[in-house]
């Protein structure tokens, strides 16, 4: 028998409730893809955190734990440590704080010299997240903002897309989604720019990979400049392998890549694509996140009591 004909092993996990999509079959090791000793590694994981009293039990669903453990290669004192860790940071940064209290009310003067959002979907259901360095103006952009708010502004945003951002495109989609698909613009970007704001960069880099990780789907950074190479080397060590692999790096023609990825309708039109938002896409908020069940999901969560959709 060839390996062509042989049998697909079993997983060793059920697939999650609720997929309406027939074609649906979950990436390995995820929920439905699991290895006999992925799922003994998930049960043992669990069952730590539950002795050792860290388990929060409307953060750390099945799902959410197989992030950690997926981020750390399935070895449990490692994503232990890693979630440990995390924990530990959410009080410190006053996680639960910024999500019941956080007004990011300077964002629409920050939207002018530092574009951050959430736009529609990709092909794969993913919610697709833009930055645009190619209009950051550092003097205006600190006049209007500080670092400190633009990470609580980050993490909220990170809070948000796991409570209802990934819910809301999972049941668009009829199946679970547990990534973005990220484009950083980087167009007539100066190196001295980017060294202004390479602190923060690199906090926001250290938050996602180390916090909330394995959020990242696809990543595009789009009309690199030849010096970025530069830029690159300082960036790159602080990333994981894993990481590094799911980047693209494209210079000027960079719409091809995007639009295999992204249908027209839902890329703005400066990047390539057809849309183009009534007051701007990057204020828009368009997405399936806008229904009105997610927007009150949304309010709960302001008000601390919104746990992750299923």
């Amino acid at each position: 028998m060839s390996n062509t004909e042989a049998p697909a092993q079993a997983s060793a996990s059920t697939l999650p409730e609720g997929i309406t999509d027939p074609n649906y079959k979950p990436l390995p090791g995820r929920l439905g893809n699991l290895t006999v000793p992925q799922q003994h590694a998930l049960e043992k994981f669990k069952k730590e955190l539950q002795d050792e009293g860290v388990f929060v039990e409307e953060r750390m669903d099945d799902a959410t734990l197989l992030r950690f453990l997926r981020a750390r290669k399935f070895d449990v004192a490692l994503a232990k440590t890693m979630i440990i860790e995390c924990e530990k940071w959410r009080k410190e940064f006053g996680v639960d704080d910024i999500v019941n209290t956080f007004d990011f009310t300077e964002k629409v003067e920050v939207d002018k010299y530092y574009p951050q959002f959430y736009h529609k979907m990709d092909k794969d259901g993913r919610p697709i997240y833009i930055e645009q360095l190619s209009k950051f103006d550092y003097k205006a952009l600190y006049a209007c903002t500080t670092q400190d708010r633009l990470l609580k502004h980050l993490v909220w945003e990170y809070e948000k897309f796991l409570t209802s951002r990934l819910p809301a495109c999972s049941a668009a989609v009829g199946h679970p989604v547990e990534t973005s698909c990220t484009i950083l613009d980087l167009n007539s970007v100066s190196l001295s720019n980017f060294y202004r704001v390479k602190d923060y960069v690199m906090a926001a880099a250290s938050i996602g990979q180390n916090r909330y990780p394995e959020c990242m789907g696809k990543f595009y950074i789009i009309n690199a400049p030849w010096l970025f190479s530069g830029v690159w080397s300082v960036i790159k060590p602080w990333l994981d392998e894993v990481t590094v692999k799911k980047i693209d790096i494209l210079g000027k023609d960079y719409q091809g890549a995007l639009l295999d990825q992204i249908p027209a309708e839902n890329l703005p039109k400066e990047l390539g694509g057809t849309c183009s938002c009534a007051n701007g896409c990057s204020l828009s908020d368009e997405g399936p996140w806008t229904e009105e069940k997610w927007r009150k999901v949304e309010t709960e969560m302001g008000n601390g009591s919104a746990h992750a959709a299923a």
